[in-house]
């Protein structure tokens, strides 16, 4: 039955790490699996979750480290699993509790979320996992890094049967590896790629370029090539003001960080992806999290803090054996980060001469929807309760909003 739902999806031939791993996951093994980003590792250990947990009537756990990540794992196993009645619930931030609670009252077979609010759950008591059949931590290593250890250890506890582990990752640092071998019963260990490999088909390039000239090498480059552009950011703040800039050089733009409600990121989201916007800028938040078939370039405005996430960065592009460009802005006193990076890959960045650039202007940008801070300040709830009117309030606030 899964194997005609697959090749109604046109997933005829399996990936390297979906070969190598399905097998041994079907078996009931514990698997340490690494590959790089785009190889099909949610169907690795989606399919043998869907075969097991539909005939046992069990229950499976994913826990990711972002929303974006936990919404997409959940699209591909409703894909492969709704066919046969298989049963998913969505447990993540910024998401109503209530929703939550009655997803997992209608007893899913899996729950697919983020460790906070996986938390939060097991603590309302509204989450039963002590007879768990099987847990996946995808993107295990940056869960780590982003703090979730002690979210992590709490949910490993709640397990009290014995149960199977599957942990994915493009990356394993040797401290994750070992604290991964603690909780998990001599694991298979499937490595379709040495940590920190990059695809053959993504072409890199490195711009040595000061801050103040970065936009007018980005219009540069939104001119000379084609197709969608994913554009990171190392800060929100930075974030917005480069998708400010960007839609003053007439692109279509939306943006993509923690600043952001849940609906306004999967909003931005589908946008991308259906093409109505061509830009997407984008914190780390989305570095694992973004699933978009065909972004023609990923370009690095920061290199990432962490040298590991420039292979997540960079593998939103030549997904799937395509082919793909990155590329990375740098400032002359950034050589350190480049070698980390390349010591990382065990390769070289090509260093593109700059350009010309246009002469410098300033770009158009688009005023907000929301109230100017004066705006804000004039029309607060203060200034009614003062005794200033409450119908002056009401329009005040409506004008602000309107325009």
């Amino acid at each position: 039955m899964i194997l005609d739902i697959l090749s109604k999806q046109n997933f005829s031939v399996p990936t390297p790490i979906q070969m190598k791993a399905i097998p041994d996951a079907v078996a009931g093994r514990d698997i340490i699996g690494i590959a790089q980003t785009g190889t099909g590792k949610t169907l690795a250990f989606g399919i043998p979750m869907v075969q097991r947990l539909a005939k046992s009537g069990r229950l499976g756990l994913v826990v990711l480290p972002t929303r974006e990540l936990a919404l997409q794992v959940e699209e591909v196993l409703a894909k492969i699993g709704r066919p046969i009645g298989f049963r998913t619930a969505v447990i993540i931030g910024g998401a109503s509790m209530n929703e939550q609670m009655r997803a997992l009252k209608k007893n899913p077979h899996v729950i697919i979320g983020t460790p906070g609010r996986i938390n939060d759950h097991l603590q309302r008591r509204t989450m039963n996992i002590s007879k768990l059949d099987i847990l996946v931590l995808d993107e295990a290593d940056r869960m780590f890094d982003m703090g979730f250890a002690p979210q992590i250890k709490i949910i490993l506890d709640s397990i009290t049967t014995d149960h199977q582990t599957l942990l994915f990752s493009a990356t394993m640092p040797e401290n994750i590896l070992n604290i991964a071998k603690r909780n998990m019963k001599s694991p298979v260990y499937v490595e379709i790629a040495r940590s920190g490999t990059v695809a053959e088909k993504i072409h890199q390039e490195l711009y040595v370029v000061k801050k103040d000239e970065r936009n007018r090498l980005l219009d540069v480059l939104f001119q000379k090539h084609e197709g969608s552009v994913l554009i990171f950011s190392r800060t929100k703040h930075g974030a917005r003001k480069i998708c400010r800039a960007v839609k003053g050089m007439n692109q279509s733009a939306a943006e993509i960080h923690s600043q952001k409600t849940l609906v306004q990121r999967r909003r931005a989201l589908e946008g991308f992806k259906k093409g109505t916007h061509r830009v997407l800028v984008a914190t780390d938040i989305a570095s694992r999290g973004i699933d978009v078939q065909d972004i023609g370039i990923v370009i690095n405005y920061d290199l990432p803090d962490n040298p590991e996430d420039y292979i997540h960065r960079i593998g939103r592009t030549g997904r799937a054996g395509k082919g793909g460009r990155a590329i990375s802005f740098v400032s002359s006193d950034q050589k350190h980060k480049v070698r980390t990076i390349e010591r990382l890959m065990r390769s070289y960045m090509k260093v593109t001469p700059l350009p010309e650039l246009p002469a410098e202007r300033k770009y158009s940008f688009v005023k907000d929807a929301s109230p100017t801070k004066f705006e804000r300040k004039r029309y607060s709830r203060p200034d009614w309760k003062r005794g200033r009117g409450n119908r002056n309030f009401k329009q005040g606030r409506t004008a602000a909003y309107s325009r």
